[in-house]
C-alpha cells in the first residue's frame, strides 16, 4: 500500500500509541545511564556535555563508546521494526522513527536535555528504508573526503537526504517524514553548525594562502 493510501487509512489511536511507545524508548539515552551507572555522574555536566558516544568514550574509553553507539542505534532499529511488525504500516514506522529520535533529543525525564540523535536516526533509517541509509553514507563519504571532518559532512548529508531520497522513491509523504527527521538532527546540532562552518572556512583560507619564500 502506498504511503498516501496508508495516511488515508491510518488509525489515529494506533498512531498515537506507536508514537508514544517509540518516544519513551527514545528517552532511554544510553550514554547518560551508562555513565550514571559506572561513575555516578551526569555526563551532561562533563566535558562537552553531550550524552553521545564521543563524549562517553572520553570518559569510559572505547568500551563506553561502543556500548553507547550500539544502544542508541539499537533503539532506533527496535522502534521502527516494532511499528512495522505489529502494524504492517510504513507510515506508522515513519512516525515511530520521528518519535524515537525526538525522545532521544528531548527526553522528558531528563528535562528535555538529551542527545543529538545521529546513531538513533541511522538505526531507524536502516529498518525504514535501507536505501536511504546507503544514500546518507555515500553523501557523508564524499563530504569527509573533501573536508577530512566528520561532524559537518554528516550534517550536510542529513540536509541532502530528503532531496536525494525523493528522487529515489518519488514518495512525497516518506520524503516529508525524512525531512522532519533531518530537521530535528540539524536543530540538535545548531551549535556545531555555528562553530564548524567558520572553522572550515578559516582552514580553507590558511590552506590557500601562499607561503612566503624563506630568505
Amino acid at each position: 500500500m502506498a504511503w498516501m493510501e496508508q495516511l488515508q487509512a491510518a488509525d489515529g489511536g494506533q498512531a498515537f500509541v506507536m508514537a508514544l511507545v517509540a518516544y519513551v524508548l527514545g528517552c532511554f539515552t544510553t550514554g547518560y545511564y551508562l555513565v550514571r551507572a559506572v561513575k555516578g555522574q551526569d555526563i551532561r555536566e562533563m566535558d562537552s556535555g553531550s550524552v553521545g558516544a564521543r563524549n562517553v568514550g572520553r570518559l569510559l574509553g572505547k568500551g563506553g563508546f561502543f556500548l553507547t553507539v550500539v544502544g542508541d542505534f539499537g533503539k532506533g532499529v527496535l522502534a521502527v521494526w516494532a511499528a512495522r511488525h505489529f502494524t504492517g504500516s510504513d507510515l506508522l514506522a515513519g512516525i515511530a522513527m520521528l518519535s524515537v529520535v525526538a525522545g532521544h533529543i528531548w527526553p522528558a525525564q531528563l528535562r528535555f536535555r538529551g542527545g543529538k540523535g545521529v546513531a538513533t536516526s541511522l538505526g531507524a533509517l536502516l529498518v525504514l528504508d535501507h536505501q536511504l541509509l546507503i544514500v546518507y553514507m555515500a553523501l557523508f563519504a564524499v563530504g569527509f573526503a573533501l573536508s577530512r571532518k566528520t561532524v559537518l559532512p554528516g550534517l550536510v548529508a542529513y540536509a541532502g537526504l530528503p532531496l536525494v531520497g525523493y528522487f529515489l522513491q518519488a514518495d512525497g509523504l516518506e520524503t516529508s517524514i525524512v525531512c522532519l527527521m533531518s530537521l530535528m538532527i540539524l536543530f540538535a546540532h545548531r551549535r556545531n553548525i555555528v562553530e564548524e562552518i567558520p572553522a572550515l572556512a578559516a582552514r580553507r583560507r590558511v590552506a590557500a594562502k601562499p607561503e612566503r619564500p624563506k630568505l
